[in-house]
């Protein structure tokens, strides 16, 4: 380690810092970067940062979010300085996602048995239920529990095929703090930051590459794969893809229309969806109807049902009847809700016991579950101390930070989960690290998550496509881009 120089040089460091120990040091992996911001100065840094800027305007790279029911776009910012994980990180990361997707696809498996459950059945709840591992009630009355959804995958399919683990960087390691099962998304936007990255700092980028820096679009092959392994046994040679986005008013529509060019698969919308007289699906596309085997959907399951087809079929109906003729798989598969709510996060460790008999390797945030009346009486006093979230919230909505409310904001913050304690949890707040970020023209510490995805089709693999997200108001918490967050590129580097 180095002291810090140029750019670090009023840089406020802490413990929690990943590039600057508290005693002024620059850490080895970021060693490389200090040096090039160094040469760059000032001056050269803001060049870069509007550079950035300017190229991401010309790509389009946005990210939508919904203001009063409509849709606006706003720039999705990167902050030109990467942000550095060490082989040894990353592999522990990759382990330890792995392992929460495998078993949180056999839990799936378990809750959506495939023959389903009659009346007459005598074991009618899942296995992981019957044990006393997980509560009835985790199941049953879940916001993201779809009976219906049993038929929605084919025999043999992961009801999981991505999913996008929400990390952290506490004083005791790394921790998970959500899993997202249902459409996640940031695959596209880490390529992009990659791509952006290397035409802001090509200096810095080619030691790197040179070096053995791991390349993101690998996750490219990895992601087209998983969705071919999905494919119905029926499926004859390489299984037809397809991507199923609803359209321009997703907020993730650049992405999708990223990964779809990426994989040189076809865009699929409502209205080039058209039944085949075989009972599956197909997509018209210059005026001929292609059979499609296997669709990546990215918009949400509950509205599969208000979009119509030109047959005048919803959209779910008709991918439901040809996922049941065995013609057609869906990924991921509706009702994946029931496994990554907030009140199931709790029970993630016990399931890989139950499931896969190991150990966790990653840990969780201490969570209370405020439908159970023992950890309601235990926190209820204590909601100043604690972040809580709705049960079925997601994208940073509804998450309040008790630490951070005021006596009028904690006493309706009270009323609220004791009028309805079931629709929250509460959670221990983890004092995340900061990453080196530029923000006014200054490089300062800001707080960042990791995003890290798994796909699963014959094997379940870590994709190489991190998603950094930062924080960019000084002491903010919340990175989520629909929060007013920032990314960049995370790098992933070789063995030492």
């Amino acid at each position: 380690m180095t002291s810090s120089p140029g750019v670090f040089a009023r840089y406020p460091a802490s413990v929690g810092d990943e590039a600057v120990t508290a005693d002024g040091a620059v850490r080895p992996g970021y060693e490389p970067v200090a040096r090039v911001l160094d040469q760059l100065g000032g001056v050269g840094l803001a060049a870069v940062v509007g550079a950035v800027a300017q190229e991401r305007r010309m790509r389009g790279v946005v990210f939508g979010s919904y203001v009063d029911g409509r849709l606006q776009e706003r720039p999705f910012p990167l902050c030109p300085v990467p942000r550095v994980l060490s082989a040894a990180d990353w592999a522990h990361l990759s382990a330890g996602v792995e392992q929460r997707t495998r078993a949180l696809n056999a839990f799936l498996a378990d809750v959506y048995r495939p023959t389903g459950r009659r009346r007459t059945d005598e074991e009618k709840q899942p296995e992981v239920v019957r044990a006393g591992v997980v509560p009835e009630w985790l199941v049953s009355a879940s916001p993201g529990h779809r009976p219906d959804a049993v038929g929605a995958a084919v025999p043999g399919q992961q009801r999981i095929t991505v999913a996008g683990m929400d990390l952290l960087l506490g004083p005791d390691g790394w921790v998970v703090l959500e899993d997202n099962l249902r459409v996640p998304s940031g695959i596209g936007y880490a390529l992009t930051n990659r791509d952006s990255g290397c035409a802001a700092l090509p200096q810095l980028y080619a030691g790197a590459e040179a070096a053995g820096l791991v390349d993101p679009a690998e996750s490219v092959a990895m992601l087209r794969a998983a969705l071919a392994d999905a494919a119905p046994a029926g499926c004859t040679g390489v299984p037809r893809l397809g991507l199923l986005t609803d359209g321009p008013h997703n907020s993730a529509w650049f992405e999708h229309r990223l990964l779809a060019e990426a994989m040189g698969i076809p865009i699929v919308t409502p209205d080039v969806l058209w039944p085949t007289t075989s009972g599956g699906v197909a997509v018209q596309r210059d005026g001929e109807r292609q059979p499609v085997d296997v669709l990546y959907r990215r918009f949400d399951e509950a509205d599969l049902s208000a979009h119509l087809t030109p047959s005048g079929a919803s959209v779910g109906a008709l991918l439901a009847g040809a996922v049941r003729a065995g013609q057609l798989a869906v990924a991921n598969a509706p009702g994946n809700g029931v496994a990554d709510d907030k009140a199931t996060y709790r029970y993630v460790d016990a399931m890989i016991r139950f499931y896969l008999a190991e150990e966790p390797v990653l840990a969780c945030v201490p969570t209370w579950l405020l439908a159970d009346a023992a950890d309601l009486a235990e926190v209820r006093d204590r909601l100043h101390e604690l972040v809580v979230k709705p049960v079925d919230g997601y994208g940073g909505q509804g998450v309040v930070f008790g630490p951070l409310c005021s006596a009028a904001e904690l006493a309706e913050l009270q009323a609220q989960v004791l009028a309805a304690p079931h629709r929250f949890v509460a959670q221990q707040p983890v004092d995340f690290s900061t990453v080196p970020t530029v923000v006014d023209g200054l490089v300062v510490p800001r707080h960042a998550d990791l995003r890290v995805f798994a796909v699963a089709g014959s094997s379940t693999r870590a994709l190489p496509a991190a998603l950094t997200r930062v924080a960019l108001t000084e002491g903010s918490l919340l990175v989520n881009s629909s929060q007013g967050g920032g990314s960049k590129d995370t790098w992933v580097l070789p063995p030492a």
